[in-house]
C-alpha cells in the first residue's frame, strides 16, 4: 500500500483491526527486535515511525481518528517473524490495557 527508498507497508494477511498494515524495512540490516536496535538504525526506526504516521492518515485502508502503532519484541510479546515491523491498526476502537 506505500513503498518508498528503505520502506515497505503492505495490509497484513491476518488481520487485528479493520485496518491492519504492516511497516517493514526492505533492508533490516541486522535488525530482528527492537532490542538489538543500535544508533547506528536511528534513521531507519525514524522512517518506519513516520511512514506509520503517514498509513494512518489514509481513510482509504479504513483508518479513521486515529491508529494504534504496535512493536512485538520477542517470543514474550508475541512476536512471530524475527524481522523488526510495525503494526499500524485502526478502523475500530481499541482498549487499554491491550491483550
Amino acid at each position: 500500500v506505500h513503498e518508498v527508498d528503505k520502506v515497505l507497508a503492505f495490509r497484513d494477511i491476518n488481520p487485528a483491526a479493520p485496518a491492519h498494515v504492516l511497516v517493514i524495512p526492505k533492508d533490516r540490516d541486522g535488525l530482528t527486535r527492537l532490542r538489538k536496535a543500535t544508533l547506528e538504525h536511528v534513521e531507519l526506526l525514524g522512517r518506519l515511525l513516520l511512514t506509520a504516521g503517514q498509513i494512518s492518515n489514509d481513510e482509504s485502508l479504513g483508518f479513521g481518528d486515529g491508529s494504534r502503532v504496535v512493536i512485538n519484541d520477542g517470543k514474550d510479546a508475541g512476536q512471530e517473524v524475527f524481522h523488526l515491523h510495525l503494526h499500524v491498526l485502526g478502523g475500530r476502537d481499541f482498549t487499554w490495557p491491550p491483550g
